[in-house]
């Protein structure tokens, strides 16, 4: 059974930083992109940030560039996402989700969520003082 499972999320202030963990099971990772993703209390799920399957291209929206940095280890099964210089405005749940890559690379462009088929049941973020 395909499974997510994110971890790391944690109240914090502004200008500090998270590490947020996605534990895959049941799939090897090696062919799969993923993405990250947040929704805030009212908006849309948006894309922040995805890694292709082979972690060769990464793509983060602008909003998030030099700020946050996706990674991952295939032998750990294993896609972190490092939140640094945080805002109150990156104040979401952010959940990873899971889709085959292809060629060329599905994270070529922003990650939107209809592009993803597994998803994890997400992490909440708060930024706040």
């Amino acid at each position: 059974q395909l499974q997510l499972v994110e971890s790391g999320g944690a109240l914090v202030q502004p200008g500090g930083s998270l590490r947020l963990s996605c534990a895959v099971s049941g799939f090897t990772l090696d062919y799969y992109a993923i993405g990250w993703f947040r929704q805030a209390p009212g908006k849309e799920r948006e894309g922040v940030s995805c890694i292709s399957s082979r972690g060769t291209i990464t793509n983060y929206r602008d909003s998030v560039k030099g700020r946050f940095t996706i990674s991952r280890d295939n032998a750990k099964n294993t896609v972190t996402l490092q939140m640094d210089g945080l805002k109150p405005e990156d104040t979401a749940v952010y959940y990873c989700a899971a889709v085959r890559d292809q060629l060329p690379s599905i994270c070529r462009i922003i990650p939107h969520r209809v592009q993803y088929i597994y998803w994890g049941q997400g992490t909440q973020v708060t930024v706040s003082s």
